[in-house]
């Protein structure tokens, strides 16, 4: 009788012991993610889209700014990182839309994994997206003149606080795609929101390049107020009179974003 029992016992503890964990599920859905990002094409994309949003951009409109006194590179690159973060949450958005569509969502809502596991893998991945981007950017920045002149503990201000706007970005992407049935409707959805902000936004031209009518918005809006206290990262150091709305707005964004993308990701279809 004591054998048998010692055997149950052994029994459970292996049972135990090759119980995946948390930690261990994350990891799995993480290199998931990552690997099919690369396979799909999506992180090339993340290095190629800076460049053709910073020839896009400057190249027109340097000529026009140097008329005015304005070195462009230093002016224009804030905006340019603001919209690889952008391109990250369209990204964020189709990677939790395809999984909804494939059924791996459902898929994975009846097995025993941890509701927050699939979003923080998403998550994971959504960083990576974004952090590559972001190095591609500053590279193809720096070629066209793009410096840290506020010395290096500002431009990893920069470089942090452009990560914090792509977080709460993403979020916002994955919640939108995870409610989403197509991924291609998905993507389109956020392309034109982030184009009109984009545009109508002191990152591209200086505020007063806009009629007087429509400088209040321009001027308050949150890419803009981005894109300054960015712009002062850059070029002087950290400003808190721009810093800091900045980070209240971004922190804002993240607060009202999680619960969303936690819902949106944990509800059952």
């Amino acid at each position: 009788m004591t054998g048998v029992l010692s055997a149950r016992d052994e029994t459970r503890a292996s049972h135990r012991a090759v119980e995946p964990t948390a930690f261990n599920q994350w990891a799995s859905l993480s290199e998931r993610n990552l690997r099919h990002m690369v396979k799909s094409g999506h992180l090339l994309v993340a290095i190629i889209a800076p460049a053709v949003y910073t020839a896009g951009f400057y190249l027109p409109l340097k000529f026009v700014m140097q008329l005015q006194g304005i070195d462009y590179a230093q002016f224009l690159m804030p905006i340019i990182c603001l919209q690889t973060m952008a391109f990250t949450a369209i990204s964020a958005a189709q990677r939790a839309a395809m999984e909804g569509t494939s059924g791996m969502t459902s898929r994975l809502q009846t097995m025993p994994i941890k509701l927050w596991v699939p979003l923080l893998a998403r998550s994971t991945a959504n960083f990576v997206h974004a952090f590559v981007s972001l190095v591609a950017a500053i590279l193809y920045g720096t070629l066209i003149g793009f410096r840290f002149s506020g010395g290096l503990a500002s431009a990893a201000a920069f470089f942090a606080f452009a990560l914090l706007v792509g977080f709460a970005l993403s979020t916002g992407g994955d919640a939108i795609g995870s409610l989403s049935r197509s991924p291609e409707a998905t993507s389109q959805a956020l392309t034109l929101p982030q184009l009109i902000l984009g545009m109508l936004s002191s990152g591209f031209v200086p505020e007063t390049g806009f009629p007087e009518w429509i400088r209040p918005f321009v001027r308050n809006q949150p890419i803009s107020i981005f894109a300054g206290a960015m712009r002062d990262l850059a070029d002087t150091g950290v400003v808190w009179a721009t810093l800091l709305p900045a980070v209240i707005w971004a922190l804002g964004l993240i607060a009202v974003l999680i619960p969303l993308a936690v819902w949106a990701s944990v509800r059952r279809s």
